[in-house]
């Protein structure tokens, strides 16, 4: 039901935004009572203007928006959807509101009808996001496809060159974009208006109605046993047959399920190219044309078999899924490495901060010990200056000192030789002195000895007196 319902929203979606006449992202209530009775319609779904009503009741102030409208879509429409109502007829009557308002007005190479089949396939490939657009790569796929129904050959180069200039702002085209790229023959160069809608017509049919094969062969009956040309048409569970391509007179269902069996048989009765399928409770018979058709039926109808076993989608919607994981992991993988590189670039950025704040602090240490050098220098310069100052001074101070040592060793000089000559004069005088003591002492002893020799002369005449009687003067007087 969620696969249904997001590709119901898809085409919801186009609706709603055609009636936005003002691009404001609001409808009016008239109008979405409107589109949902209509809804209700196409999808087969119980209509209850009680609840419409009541919804969408007058007292309500102004339009409502996509975001307002969703609850009453959800519960009263898309939850009472059954696989049961036509999907060409829901589809053709949201492209009725859109198209008019849309489609451009220049001249295409395709028709309406055409254009309504892309704008189909463009909500089968389209990402599931709004507002809706088809990748690059969706895009080549489908005209890949086109132009191999075609059978022209592929022009990558072209698409290449194409993407290049493709609009960088967006992601995809819009389905206009879409129709409007299809419909200018810029990729169907040399085909004819019925080529290209011949074209559409296959892929909207292989992609949107589950057409896996289809084509004419010989059928044989079941009552009368004769071999009657019909148009199969081959899905995931069902092979219908027609009269005619035009699919307007059908006149049977193969079903298909896990139990069923597809062989070859041998020509006979003037039939060739015979294969059987064989189901629970019928066995048909069928005559291919050639032997190439005949092998492309039985590996398709084995295919669908098979995939019925496994309970597995057909193999356009595999495909598709398929494509919608890988650019889902690439997106991720590619979020992860920019969430990566965005951790980087803040580890970074964290990184260069630290760095400039240690470069700041270099430049700061940097600054201090230049300054500080300035400084060393200036005062080293200071001290030179002082020092040669100091320098010069004691050179003066030295030579100052020299010349007063030279001086005093003159006055030196001059003292002892003055001492010199003192000495010389002290030896002149102490031989003077020891002379004049000797002289003296020479005049002392010869003052004793002529002292003596005076008294010794007393004496005599002394004794001389004494027979006279006469007294001699002593020494005391």
């Amino acid at each position: 039901m969620g696969g249904l319902k997001d590709e119901l929203l898809k085409a919801i979606w186009h609706a709603f935004t055609a009636l936005d006449l003002d691009h404001s992202g609001k409808v009016s209530k008239s109008q979405l009572k409107v589109l949902s009775h209509n809804l209700c319609t196409v999808l087969k779904v119980p209509h209850d203007p009680v609840a419409l009503e009541e919804h969408f009741r007058d007292d309500d102030e102004g339009p409502v928006s996509n975001q307002g409208y969703m609850p009453y879509l959800n519960k009263f429409i898309l939850e009472k959807v059954q696989d049961n109502f036509d999907k060409i007829e829901f589809n053709r009557m949201c492209w009725t509101l859109c198209v008019k308002k849309n489609l451009t007005k220049s001249p295409l190479l395709i028709t309406e009808e055409d254009a309504f089949k892309v704008w189909v396939i463009f909500n089968f490939l389209s990402e599931d996001k709004y507002p809706l657009i088809i990748v690059p790569e969706e895009i080549e796929y489908l005209l890949k496809k086109l132009t191999e129904v075609m059978g022209g050959g592929w022009q990558q180069e072209q698409f290449e060159h194409y993407k290049i200039n493709f609009d960088d702002s967006k992601d995809g085209l819009s389905v206009w974009e879409l129709i409007e790229l299809i419909g200018n023959g810029q990729f169907s160069k040399g085909m004819d208006r019925q080529t290209v809608s011949m074209a559409i017509n296959e892929v909207f049919n292989e992609l949107i109605l589950d057409v896996l094969k289809q084509g004419y062969m010989m059928k044989k009956g079941h009552r009368r046993k004769n071999w009657t040309e019909r148009w199969f048409v081959l899905k995931p569970n069902i092979i219908s047959y027609y009269v005619s391509e035009d699919l307007k007179d059908k006149k049977g269902d193969i079903l298909l399920d896990e139990n069923c069996c597809v062989e070859s048989l041998p020509d006979k009765d003037g039939k060739k190219c015979l294969f059987l399928i064989k189901c629970f409770d019928k066995t048909f018979e069928i005559s291919a044309s050639d032997k190439k058709k005949k092998q492309e039926w039985i590996q398709a109808i084995h295919s669908t078999i098979h995939l019925l076993k496994l309970g597995s989608p057909p193999p356009h919607k595999e495909a598709r899924q398929r494509r919608k994981e890988l650019r889902k992991k690439l997106l991720a993988e590619q979020e992860e490495l920019e969430r990566q590189m965005k951790e980087l670039q803040a580890a970074n950025e964290n990184k260069q901060q630290e760095l400039e704040t240690v470069r700041k602090k270099l430049e700061e240490a940097a600054s201090r010990a230049a300054e500080e050098e300035k400084k060393r220098l200036q005062t080293q310069v200071e001290l030179q200056a002082r020092f040669s100052t100091e320098l010069e001074r004691e050179k003066l101070i030295r030579q100052q000192m020299e010349e007063q040592v030279a001086q005093k060793s003159s006055e030196l000089e001059q003292y002892l030789q003055r001492v010199r000559e003192l000495e010389d004069m002290y030896l002149k005088l102490q031989e003077a002195l020891e002379d004049e003591r000797q002289a003296r002492q020479d005049e002392e002893t010869v003052r004793k000895l002529q002292a003596r020799e005076l008294r010794r002369s007393w004496r005599w005449q002394l004794v001389r007196p004494r027979a006279g009687r006469t007294k001699w003067p002593s020494m005391k007087d």
